[in-house]
């Protein structure tokens, strides 16, 4: 779709009281950056692979690489990521340490993104 297809207004006319609500509800520029960088985690196709394998049972990274058919060194990369935006916890047991979903909130994301793809 080029630039010229999308429609604009044909005089340059602003509405304040919508502006104003608008801005009041804005979240401030740490919080956009910070959802932003979240948004980027989902990005990667082999991470949401983990997350589904986590939606099912807490892995340790041997599963997650079987499972996956991937090397546990590119498995721990990825895990690596995943914790660092929350979306995933580690707990040792032993020499292993088993991997899930840290909250409820993964599940949603996923689950909204999915149906938002499944209604085009």
């Amino acid at each position: 779709m080029a630039v010229n297809d999308i429609e604009c207004c044909e005089t340059f006319q602003t509405h304040e009281e919508l502006l104003k609500l608008v801005n009041q509800q804005m979240p401030d520029e740490d919080e956009l950056y910070d959802l932003a960088e979240l948004f980027k985690v989902f990005g990667d196709s082999t991470r949401i692979r983990i997350l589904y394998v986590l939606f099912e049972a807490e892995v340790c990274v041997c599963d997650l690489a079987e499972t996956l058919n991937m090397t546990q060194s590119a498995i721990s990369h990825q895990l690596k990521i995943l914790k660092q935006s929350r979306l995933v916890k580690g707990r040792r047991e032993g020499k292993s340490v088993f991997y899930s979903l840290a909250d409820s909130h993964v599940r949603t994301i996923i689950a909204q993104g999915r149906e938002h793809i499944v209604e085009r």
